[in-house]
């Protein structure tokens, strides 16, 4: 392994200063400052989009996010002897998103606000128009995960002997399941409804795992699942993790909304879209999902304690969601 990363460094115009392991990949400490060296499964075409986007940004806006090095040859892949291909990319050696401080969280939701406002500006342009830009609907999703929590309950149901994880799903399956159908139901006239309305570019995969608190600024990575859709879906997955830190905090949600409006204000239509994606069980549909692919004779006790916790923390999260809309 050592042989072929040396091989495919040596294909740039970078000093090798230090290489070690980080992130599934490789991480190179360079007189360019530090790199991360990762093999490459996807399209040529895919490196080109994300890479024409952030000439884009970084004309406008400067923003720290992980760019492609291009090779001496000018190309964004490079191929090693036995065929693999590799993608050297600008990296920060900082960590992640705190959720659990009040002050990274809002610090990440005002770079998050900050890149969809720019994002926004940028044009799409038709050589985009790539498989993996265009996603499933929000409401589509919601149906299939619906599909398969009827599913788990039904396998449950026939059960005779019930352990205590399908036990709690039994009890507490109907309150969930109520909320997934309204939610499904609610995400799909609003679609619609607003069919016509226009699509951003998106970061398709928010989380505190991808937003690195640098000291100067905050850094977005991994932009692998950019695309053309809802940029609230990016907002409810980086709040939808940061208030289940924090008990579903009505004080740290309202922050998190006044800290994104005041960057790119939110619209009745941004909220009610919102409403629909955090009304949906997500973490609950998880437990459910993991519980029937995987095996079944033994659930770790950590999971009967999350889906306790996701009935306790109900009526705080039901009080959030009556902020929203």
């Amino acid at each position: 392994m050592i042989e072929k990363y040396t091989e495919v460094l040596s294909q740039y115009e970078l000093e090798i200063l230090d290489v070690r392991r980080g992130r599934g990949a490789w991480l190179c400490e360079t007189n360019q400052g530090l790199k991360l060296l990762r093999e490459y499964k996807g399209t040529i075409k895919r490196l080109d989009f994300e890479d024409q986007v952030f000439t884009q940004l970084e004309e406008a806006w400067h923003p720290f996010v992980d760019r492609y090095v291009r090779n001496r040859e000018g190309e964004l892949l490079s191929s090693a002897d036995d065929g693999t291909r590799w993608i050297v990319k600008d990296w920060y050696a900082d960590k992640e998103c705190n959720l659990k401080d009040d002050k990274e969280v809002l610090r990440a939701i005002t770079q998050i606000a900050s890149l969809h406002k720019m994002l926004r500006k940028i044009e799409f342009k038709e050589e985009w128009n790539l498989g993996s830009i265009l996603v499933q609907l929000p409401g589509d999703e919601m149906e299939r995960h619906n599909r398969e929590l009827i599913r788990a309950r039904s396998f449950i149901r026939n059960k005779r002997k019930k352990t205590e994880f399908e036990l709690c799903v039994i009890g507490n399956y109907d309150m969930f399941y109520e909320q997934a159908k309204d939610a499904r139901l609610g995400m799909k006239e609003f679609c619609a409804h607003h069919e016509d309305e226009e699509c951003y570019l998106c970061h398709g995969d928010l989380n505190q795992h991808h937003i690195l608190m640098c000291p100067r600024d905050v850094a977005v990575v991994e932009f692998n699942r950019m695309h053309l859709g809802m940029q609230m879906e990016d907002l409810y997955h980086f709040m939808r993790k940061a208030m289940e830190k924090h008990d579903w905090s009505l004080q740290l949600g309202n922050s998190m909304l006044e800290t994104y409006s005041r960057i790119l204000p939110l619209s009745d239509t941004d909220r009610t879209c919102l409403y629909y994606l955090f009304l949906y069980p997500e973490k609950y549909w998880k437990q459910i999902n993991f519980y029937y692919n995987a095996n079944k004779a033994w659930i770790p006790a950590r999971n009967i304690e999350k889906l306790k916790d996701l009935e306790l923390q109900q009526p705080l999260r039901n009080e959030f969601l009556s902020r929203i809309k």
